[in-house]
């Protein structure tokens, strides 16, 4: 049966920050992605852009897992079309999952690819999303 969101389920898209008006890029997909988060950004947007496209983004999805290579070239592909105020969301599995990234090599990567790490939340049930800021320098 399909129930609308409550108060003790976040919307995955409003915690997202995602918006109809948003121009989304998504890098990384496979089928272990989450379905229903994806299902539901481009119910929003109504499509996603391929890591090709050479337009400004407002948010990128970077789906990365352990053996995906070098996280800081992740980064800087995901970040190479995004607008001045826009967000990579760095979404990897979670702990104790096949994939899974240590935190240090993501506090380490973040810096390198002129990105600072700002929130995290979980993506039920087996992903972690971090949003990443351009990185401004103090």
């Amino acid at each position: 049966m399909n129930t609308t969101s409550s108060v003790d389920e976040p919307n995955p898209v409003d915690q997202l920050g995602i918006t109809a008006d948003h121009e989304v890029m998504e890098i990384g997909y496979d089928t272990d992605v989450d379905t229903d988060l994806r299902d539901a950004v481009i119910k929003t947007v109504g499509e996603l852009h391929p890591d090709d496209t050479t337009d400004l983004m407002d948010a990128v999805l970077l789906w990365w897992r352990d053996d995906d290579g070098d996280l800081v070239d992740g980064l800087l592909d995901a970040r190479s079309n995004l607008d001045d105020d826009g967000t990579v969301w760095l979404l990897t599995p979670k702990a104790n999952r096949a994939g899974h990234i240590d935190p240090a090599t993501i506090s380490e990567a973040g810096p390198l690819a002129g990105l600072k790490a700002t929130k995290t939340i979980p993506i039920e049930p087996d992903w972690l999303g971090i949003r990443m800021r351009l990185g401004k320098n103090s």
